[in-house]
């Protein structure tokens, strides 16, 4: 006899075929800036648009917030930037009690370098259990000049 015992959940969680999540219906996000034609939608949902980006120049945040806490297994980070020479910091928190109390899982920073260095790819394997709050803190210009953030991918796994 074959046996298998299956918790039931409130939310059932969808995955693509690589195994990201859908982070649509998960999910709660809050942005503290976004350019319109640049939603953050198109950005959680690879190939539908643009990307992320911010409305304002300056430091950004953005949560995601479950409703359910989730396993965070796999990271993928894509940004882009075409126009200007820049130098760009985020940091990534995570938080298991809604964002009463976060830890770091990565702070980076890299160069944007137009037309030759355009791209940078970030792809983290985890074990985290019990995700309740994400946070992505983006500096987008170290040097403190105007620069929007943006972000082109966010892919949970």
């Amino acid at each position: 006899m074959r046996k298998q015992i299956v918790q039931e959940s409130s939310k059932e969680i969808t995955t693509t075929d690589q195994g990201w999540l859908d982070l649509e219906p998960l999910a709660e996000i809050q942005i503290s800036s976004e350019n319109a034609a640049h939603p953050i939608e198109s950005a959680i949902t690879p190939g539908t648009g643009p990307g992320w980006r911010a409305m304002h120049p300056g430091e950004q945040t953005i949560h995601l917030l479950f409703a359910e806490p989730l396993r965070i297994r796999r990271i993928h980070l894509k940004f882009v930037e075409e126009n200007q020479d820049r130098t760009q910091e985020f940091v990534l928190r995570w938080s298991v009690d809604g964002r009463q109390t976060f830890r770091e899982i990565v702070r980076q920073q890299f160069s944007f370098s137009p037309p030759s260095t355009i791209l940078e790819v970030e792809d983290y394997k985890v074990d985290l259990t019990g995700v309740t709050a994400l946070e992505f803190k983006i500096v987008p210009d170290i040097s403190g000049f105007a620069a929007c953030a943006s972000l082109k991918q966010l892919q949970l796994a």
